[in-house]
């Protein structure tokens, strides 16, 4: 399952709960630092990675928390205090976050952000809306130009984003507006479409206006007759405080009005996307040279240094979350073990959440840690999720390991005078110690997997590499997280192994090993 198209659409699923945890007060950051957020595309990175650049330009210390996910996620971070600015769209805020409002100017927008104490740049000078494409030869055999067009060809099959399928002014309204016959309709990744349009498995997609993609693949981009799709203007949303914590930045940010029309905006994707030796911080770093004479410094990470950073990240996702789960479901599964009742409920409820599919669990936990005081945005809901999902296997391998130990063998502790405990220590747990530690290693291995979920929230690891890679459709970056990620698993599994010798009696080894 694509990672991404399952981020956005379990992103409609938590935007509701998120809305109480959105009402907390936001999360106090550190004295002179300052985060920029981005979503998960190109051209939000490459301006997120400009809004960096002119702050630290500026004296400050500045993150970047990029590929943050779908709208909700990012907005969310923003009303926290999580991300002090981020750049987005009229369209969005128009037709998704204030679509109840059925805002109509700027000064619309304005004043419903004021609510929230968010301010907003003036329109940075391109408008990125959405369009229809379709390959040129395809379009240009049907005689396609136009989206009313389509309604000639009801066989033809569309590929949409998870977004586009739910958004306002996406799918649901777009065939009502057009009287659209087409029923052939997935929704599927925006950076696997493309391979599905030219693959001619699908033949329209939606697209943006500015992605480089368009040209590079000769695709025809129907003209919107009717005028379905509201303007797409890029501002900056900026936290009301920051004018009095960052107004050098702030001034900066705004005085980047009207200054990247789309040409520029196209040439910025298309150089991050056509060649994978150039970042989105290059290609931000070239841009503020060309345009304001500024000289930012961008210093490009060596692949070691890369791999060891997304190394660093994902072992802290892992041990943390593989430690309290150890911690946790060892003394369950014995209690499920001693009480079937109790065990009973125990097992079940841990089943139910290792049903819940991983990217909802992810996301739905976003607002649950917001609402305790820590970042939504970061390490903590992966860890929480890794930690929820290390359950099962645990306890139940406990609970069997316990249940496996002889009934003789109980009984004899008993006659000669042990207490529980001491029977617990010194029988039970040793008898049931090679199944306990067959649990932890299986989902040790898993959890290194799993643990890759987290680059989507900004938590770092080897799900850094990957989402970024998806996102460029660059198999090689994809391969610098997926094959580390492999032989961690090894790693951690060989461990394991070892540690079996330590923590497991000899006998037991040898009659498990036959």
């Amino acid at each position: 399952m694509n990672t991404i198209s399952c981020l956005l659409l379990c992103v409609a699923l938590a935007g509701q709960t998120e809305d109480a945890a959105a009402d907390q007060p936001a999360a106090p950051e550190k004295a002179g630092q300052f985060a920029v957020g981005s979503k998960a595309f190109t051209e939000s990175v490459i301006l997120g990675e400009i809004a960096t650049l002119l702050g630290r330009e500026d004296g400050y210390r500045v993150q970047h928390k990029d590929q943050l996910g779908g709208t909700v996620v990012v907005w969310r971070a923003l009303l926290r205090g999580e991300v002090d600015v981020y750049p987005e769209y009229t369209g969005t805020l128009i037709e998704e976050l204030f679509k109840e409002d059925h805002l109509q100017s700027l000064q619309d927008i304005r004043d419903a952000l004021a609510r929230h104490n968010v301010r907003m740049t003036d329109p940075l000078g391109f408008n990125n809306s959405y369009g229809i494409g379709m390959q040129e030869k395809v379009a240009e055999r049907l005689g396609v130009t136009k989206l009313s067009d389509l309604r000639n060809h009801p066989q033809l099959r569309f590929g949409f984003s998870n977004e586009f399928m739910q958004r306002s002014e996406g799918w649901p309204t777009l065939r009502v507006n057009y009287d659209l016959p087409q029923t052939d309709v997935r929704g599927l990744s925006h950076d696997l479409a493309y391979g599905a349009l030219v693959s001619d498995d699908i033949q329209a997609m939606d697209v943006y206006l500015t992605d480089p993609k368009i040209e590079a693949l000769n695709l025809r981009v129907l003209e919107d007759d009717l005028s379905h799709f509201p303007k797409y203007e890029a501002v900056y949303l900026y936290r009301e405080d920051l004018r009095q914590r960052a107004p050098r930045w702030v001034a900066a940010l705004e005085d980047l009005a009207g200054a990247i029309n789309r040409d520029e905006m196209v040439a910025m994707n298309s150089q991050v996307e056509d060649n994978r030796d150039v970042s989105e911080a290059r290609a931000a770093a070239d841009f503020l040279t060309r345009k304001f004479d500024l000289h930012p410094v961008v210093v490009d990470e060596g692949l070691v240094s890369r791999i060891a950073r997304y190394t660093r990240d994902h072992l802290f996702l892992v041990i943390v979350s593989m430690t309290a789960a150890i911690l946790v479901s060892v003394p369950l599964g014995v209690l499920s073990s001693k009480h079937t009742a109790i065990g009973h409920v125990i097992l079940t409820i841990s089943e139910v959440i290792q049903t819940i599919p991983g990217l909802a669990l992810l996301v739905l936990l976003m607002p649950i840690v917001a609402s305790i005081g820590l970042n939504a945005v970061g390490p903590w809901p992966a860890i929480i999720a890794l930690f929820l999902y290390s359950l099962l296997p645990i306890i139940r391998n406990t609970y069997t390991g316990m249940r496996d130990v002889p009934t003789s063998l109980r009984e004899s502790a008993a006659v000669l005078g042990l207490t529980p405990l001491a029977q617990l220590r010194l029988i039970e747990l040793p008898m049931a110690s090679s199944m306990i530690l067959a649990g932890i290693k299986t989902t040790a291995a898993i959890n290194v997997g799993y643990a890759t979920l987290g680059g989507l929230i900004g938590a770092g690891g080897y799900g850094e590499p990957i989402m970024t890679g998806l996102r460029l459709g660059d198999p090689y970056l994809m391969l610098e997280g997926a094959i580390p990620a492999a032989i961690l698993a090894l790693v951690v599994k060989g461990v394991f192994e070892l540690a079996e010798r330590f923590l497991v009696p000899r006998g037991l080894r040898v009659s498990t090993a036959a």
